[in-house]
């Protein structure tokens, strides 16, 4: 089995944001494979050693960016494809998926797997947006994922439990935090990443100009999140008047 994961290279979410010109500041900060595309490129690992085939790591960003790709590459990952372009600074969601799909396209998959969302930008549209790029089905939420030469199960979480949902291949799956248990590399698989394959593209290579990385949306404004009250202490016996009061003020009863 084929399968192509999606990274992205991210400003550490352990420290403090930084906001240029009402966008995260990327330069001159320390930034990291997001943590949560580590479950998706485990998830190609587990598929190809269950099934054979390769895993394909892919990321788009600047040229720094490939430090992303190479982590990925020295988790056992099999090969890389670095997309970066001067063209593509600022870009959103929507010309981000256009890209991808467009390198992804260049050779044969199975899978695409992807994280639920990047933990810089949060918007969750990336993913759905590629799929409908490259014309495939989507599954999405995967907190358990297994497959087969010609179909995809997935337990899909929602909010209530999980649904089991068989899909044919080739596909493109997005992936929980829970769905597995990302190793770590060894002093051997960062050696050997030095000798895999990593390919680097342009738009020229992607046969896409910079119309095809225009921006649409605009960010005008961007403010803090309100502060977390604390809670009220209520003492036993007035509790369950209290909590009375509160759902009356709430209009739930």
């Amino acid at each position: 089995m084929n399968v192509v994961v999606c990274v992205k290279h991210v400003p550490d979410p352990n420290a403090p944001v930084e906001i240029q010109d009402n966008r995260i500041k990327r330069t001159g900060v320390q930034n990291v494979l997001d943590p949560g595309d580590m479950y998706g490129i485990e998830a190609g690992l587990l598929l190809r050693e269950a099934l054979g085939g390769e895993v394909t790591v892919i990321s788009m960003g600047p040229v720094q960016a490939v430090e992303a790709i190479k982590r990925a590459l020295s988790m056992g990952a099999d090969r890389g494809v670095m997309i970066s372009d001067d063209a593509l600074t600022g870009a959103d969601s929507l010309v981000t998926a256009r890209v991808l799909a467009a390198a992804i396209r260049r050779a044969g998959f199975d899978l695409v797997i992807a994280g639920v969302e990047s933990t810089d930008g949060y918007t969750g549209t990336m993913p759905s947006s590629l799929a409908e790029f490259l014309g495939l089905p989507q599954v999405t939420f995967a907190k358990r994922l297994s497959a087969s030469a010609s179909s995809v199960t997935v337990d899909r979480q929602t909010a209530s439990g999980y649904h089991v949902v068989e899909c044919s291949l080739p596909a493109l799956v997005t992936v929980t935090a829970g769905v597995n248990e990302p190793r770590y590399p060894s002093f051997k698989g960062i050696m050997a990443a030095k000798k895999k394959p990593l390919e680097h593209l342009t738009l020229d290579h992607l046969g896409m100009s910079a119309a095809d990385a225009e921006v649409e949306q605009e960010i005008v404004q961007i403010s803090a999140v309100d502060e977390r009250k604390s809670g009220t202490r209520v003492a036993n016996d007035e509790a369950a008047a209290r909590i009375a009061d509160l759902l009356a003020e709430a209009k739930a009863i």
